[in-house]
Parts: structure tokens; C-alpha cells; sequence
């Protein structure tokens, strides 16, 4: 693994080191046994002189392997500190590159929001043209209320990704929607306070009303992405306002399978946090589940769209990505973040497994 070249840089320069003094160690010993055979040759005069060759043989041969374990200490030192230096550059390498791989995946997972939530735009602005949709509110007669809850029910048994469409007046009052039998509540509802349907009124030709991620009261207090558009008398792009349709998109599930299906090992799905953030900040989908609506990211983007950092302790990184848009499709200020642990830390952290029962526990 290339996280641990440094690590083993150092241990190897430590044992280097502590194998050196051993042997200047053995070699001080060495050389005091060869000083007192030379005085003790020395007392023994001409008995001692042979002695005394010896002696000095070993005298020499300490001073050799001193200067020898001298010389392999230095060699040693030297290519550690290089090997040590590559071991650092290679982490950066690294580092840089999974936090440039995390950033594409952080852009993916955006993208892939875009283009879906793109379609949606297409979607309201066309089904605000529909003939029953635009009989409804020009006569909001009872004759036309089955019409085109009929109508919306065929939308949306064709377009799973929606809860519900509602058909509105210039009050905000709701006329009609697709599921009365599973939202009864939506037909006495009011949106007139509601931001999506002021913008949706007031919208231009071709234009059309969004909101950031909420939960709907009338809908289960299920989260939703709300889409909103102006119908027009007779359905045509010239006419004036008659009345607003808003459809539903289910956003706990279409954005919760986008996040989960990042494309990462099952060793790091289990370190990383992939989320969907919305303009503030505020998490709007979690492959953890985790902060939903509720948690703020504080993201240090550095004026830049695209990237990656360390948190403050250097124990995760950081990747994101701002919704680039597709299409007509502008996007919200969104960001795809990926929130991932050093391997390291995630691996030290890891729980041990259990033991096995004596019984199957294999033998030593």
C-alpha cells in the first residue's frame, strides 16, 4: 500500500540506527579488551610480545568495522531520506487523485440530478397546455372536476416519479389533482402563500416556477420537489394566466437511489458520505440517511465550482461539485458532495472481529 512507503522509511532508518550503536557498542568493547591485552602483553615482556600482534590485530579490525558501520549508517540515512521524500510525493499523488475522483463523482451525482429534474420542467410546462387542464381553469364547473382528475391520474400512472399534480386558480386555490382518494386533503387546499405558486403566476412565456426541497402537508409530509407552471387561456404561450398546475416530483426516492448508486468499492461506500445539498447549505439527500432537512454543510468552495479539501483535522475529504444545469434546466445552487475518511483512520477504527467459538477456532 502506498500509504505505508513512509512509515517503513522510517522504521527502517530507526533500525539502521539502533543496530549501528549496537555495533559501536561492541566495537568500544573491542577496543578497551585490545588496549589491556597490549598493557597486559606489555608487563609480560618477551613472553607477551606475540601476544601483543594479536592485540593489535584486533585493535585494527575494530577501528575497521567503526569506520565501516560509520560509513553504512550515512548510506543508509541518505537513501532512507529519499526513499522517505518519495513516499511523501507519492502520498500527495494520491491524495490528489482520489480527491480529484471524488470530485467527478460528486459531479456525476449532480448531473444526474440535473437532467432528471430538467425533464420535470419539461414535463409542467407541457401538461400546462393539456385540453383538460386548460378546461378546468377557464370553468371550474363541477362537470370538469372528474374530467381531469381523470386526465392527471393517466399522467401520473405513466410518470411514477410523481406523488401528485394539482391544477390551481389565480386565488392559489386548488381545482383538481391526480390522487383525491390517497390525498383528499389537496382538494381544499390554498397555495396562494405558497413561493412556488406566486413565481409560477407571475411566471413569462415558457418559463416556469420551482422551490428547493420541503415537505408537503397535503401529501404525507412527504419530501418533494415542487414544479409550477402558468396555464394560459386556450393553452396557448400568448395567453394570459388562468390558473397554475404544480406537480410533485417523490424526492426521498429519486434523489435517495441517485445517491445510494455512486459508483465506489463497498470498502469505501463504507467510509463516505455521498450527499445532495441544497443553495444554504442544508442536506436534502444522504446516502447515510442521516441530517436530512436538518443538517447545514459548510462547504469552503474558495470561489470555485468544482473541488476538494481536508477538513480541519485532515481526517476526511472533502469533494463537491456545483450543479452545472442541462439544458433550459439552470439548476438551484445545488452541490453534490462526497464526505470521505482517510483509510487509515477508517481501517485503525474498524472493529475487530469476534473471536470464534473454542471449538472452531483453528489450531496455532
Amino acid at each position: 500500500m502506498p500509504h505505508r512507503i513512509v512509515p517503513l522509511a522510517f522504521d527502517l532508518s530507526a533500525t539502521a540506527s539502533a543496530h549501528a550503536r549496537d555495533v559501536s557498542a561492541f566495537i568500544s568493547r573491542t577496543r578497551m579488551l585490545a588496549i589491556n591485552a597490549l598493557i597486559e602483553s606489555a608487563h609480560a615482556g618477551e613472553v607477551g610480545s606475540g601476544f601483543a600482534v594479536i592485540a593489535n590485530e584486533v585493535k585494527e579490525i575494530s577501528q575497521s568495522i567503526g569506520e565501516l558501520s560509520s560509513r553504512f549508517t550515512r548510506e543508509v540515512d541518505a537513501k532512507t531520506h529519499v526513499i522517505e521524500g518519495i513516499g511523501e510525493q507519492v502520498m500527495r499523488d494520491m491524495t490528489a487523485l482520489r480527491g480529484d475522483r471524488l470530485s467527478d463523482l460528486a459531479l456525476n451525482m449532480i448531473d444526474i440530478i440535473d437532467r432528471n429534474l430538467y425533464e420535470r420542467s419539461c414535463d409542467v410546462r407541457w401538461w400546462a397546455t393539456d385540453a383538460a387542464v386548460v378546461a378546468r381553469c377557464a370553468a371550474p364547473l363541477e362537470d370538469t372536476l372528474q374530467a381531469t382528475s381523470d386526465r392527471l391520474a393517466v399522467i401520473l400512472d405513466n410518470y411514477t416519479v410523481y406523488l401528485d399534480i394539482w391544477v390551481c386558480d389565480t386565488a392559489g386555490r386548488v381545482l383538481a389533482n391526480g390522487r383525491p382518494g390517497r390525498y383528499p386533503a389537496a382538494r381544499t387546499a390554498n397555495v396562494s402563500s405558497c413561493p412556488w405558486f406566486r413565481k409560477a403566476i407571475a411566471c413569462e412565456p415558457g418559463a416556469y416556477a420551482v422551490d428547493d426541497i420541503g415537505r408537503c402537508h397535503e401529501l404525507d409530509q412527504r419530501q418533494v420537489a415542487i414544479y409550477a407552471a402558468p396555464v394560459r387561456a386556450g393553452g396557448l404561450s400568448s395567453g394570459a394566466p388562468i390558473g397554475v398546475l404544480s406537480v410533485f416530483f417523490d424526492w426521498q426516492a429519486q434523489s435517495q437511489t441517485v445517491v445510494d448508486a455512486v459508483r465506489l468499492t463497498p470498502a469505501e461506500k463504507a467510509r463516505t458520505r455521498c450527499l445532495i445539498i441544497d443553495g444554504t447549505g442544508l442536506v436534502i439527500a444522504a446516502s447515510d440517511h442521516s441530517g436530512v432537512l436538518k443538517e447545514v454543510i459548510a462547504l469552503h468552495k474558495q470561489a470555485k465550482p468544482m473541488g476538494h479539501y481536508h477538513d480541519q483535522e485532515g481526517m476526511r475529504t472533502i469533494a463537491y461539485a456545483l450543479t452545472p444545469g442541462y439544458e433550459t434546466y439552470r439548476g438551484l445552487g445545488w452541490y453534490g458532495v462526497l464526505i470521505q475518511s482517510d483509510p487509515q483512520l477508517a481501517a485503525q477504527s474498524a472493529p475487530a472481529a469476534p473471536a470464534a467459538p473454542a471449538a472452531q477456532r483453528a489450531p496455532a
